[in-house]
């Protein structure tokens, strides 16, 4: 197999790069909170699946990814792009439908793209994601390159027939590919010990030849740690990684999802994994930020939300003459 790759111990980050994830994190949180009131209100349409809750393994991933590197998300992507350095003005548009969003206002939710910042899209067909980032994992080995491509999956897309492809044909070509399962436990409405035997996702990459890590998904310093060790041995030409980030789904599958499948105790003590509470208790007890200035950094998240949502309302609607444009290439 080669050079054996080896997770080194988590590090703890400086107030800088503090600083930076926990506001990524807050921008993710309050940019779904506040897009579930506009569903809730009827201002957002169609299917909207939130990701609070999950936040520390966007952030954690795509910290260690300049724009020249691809993610590929799913239909819970939120987090994806903003982890990616998306704006929330035009991500806000997109929800809502506008021309100025990401995609004209034709991919909403579940189909957000934006190549200039290497986001090859979201997804409502779970596992989808898997074979483009066998696509563009494949152009950077093929145009030599060091490029590296973070796919986002969820535990019940590793039991698609994509996933086995993806990581066989990513593991005998070498392709830089970091597989990240985000594993929050639930598949749509299933539990994962309804689909599967085995408790770690991240143990099938022994049967593809590939280093295969679980971490607390959580623990925003245990993401990052085990990213920067991962991108760094996959842009060496040491082939792919999967990387499971065990955390948890705060909401249903949907908006609106009631979720009567669910423990209402687990619901109820669910909060008590929040990834932001976490980290920000670790940082003060640390001295490493003080309550002033995590306070300033929520002020300061919540005005630029605030102007992203004012942007998307004011947004102009898609021309219907114009309906068939920006779907085909010229």
């Amino acid at each position: 197999m080669g050079t054996k790759f080896k997770l080194k111990q988590k590090k703890q980050v400086g107030k800088d790069a503090a600083l930076a994830l926990l506001k990524r994190m807050l921008l993710i949180r309050r940019f779904e909170e506040t897009l579930a009131r506009l569903f809730a209100d009827s201002e957002v349409k169609g299917f909207v699946h939130l990701s609070i809750g999950q936040e520390a393994c966007p952030t954690g991933v795509c910290a260690h990814l300049t724009n020249d590197d691809y993610i590929t998300s799913t239909h819970r992507g939120h987090g994806h792009l903003i982890g990616k350095g998306g704006d929330i003005k035009l991500a806000m548009a997109e929800l809502f439908g506008k021309t100025e969003g990401y995609c004209k206002g034709r991919g909403g939710s579940m189909h957000v793209a934006a190549f200039d910042l290497g986001i090859l899209g979201a997804n409502g067909i779970v596992g989808a994601g898997l074979v483009l980032a066998t696509g563009s994992g494949f152009s950077a080995k093929y145009q030599n390159n060091d490029r590296v491509t973070a796919c986002f999956f969820g535990d019940g897309a590793s039991n698609q027939g994509t996933f086995h492809e993806a990581a066989n044909l990513a593991s005998v070509w070498k392709l830089p590919i970091l597989f990240v399962c985000e594993n929050n436990g639930w598949a749509e409405f299933s539990p994962q010990s309804s689909h599967q035997k085995i408790e770690k996702v991240s143990t099938r990459a022994v049967g593809y030849g590939m280093p295969g890590v679980t971490v607390d998904g959580d623990d925003i310093e245990a993401v990052y740690s085990a990213t920067a060790d991962a991108v760094a041995w996959i842009r060496k030409g040491n082939g792919p990684i999967l990387l499971e980030c065990l955390t948890h789904r705060w909401e249903g599958h949907y908006a609106g999802d009631p979720q009567p499948y669910r423990d209402q105790d687990e619901l109820q003590a669910i909060t008590q994994h929040c990834p932001i509470e976490r980290f920000k208790k670790q940082l003060i007890e640390r001295k490493t930020i003080t309550a002033a200035e995590f306070e300033a950094l929520s002020v300061e998240v919540e005005s630029e939300i605030g102007e992203a949502v004012e942007f998307g309302r004011q947004g102009t609607d898609p021309n219907p003459q114009d309906f068939m444009s920006y779907i085909y290439a010229d």
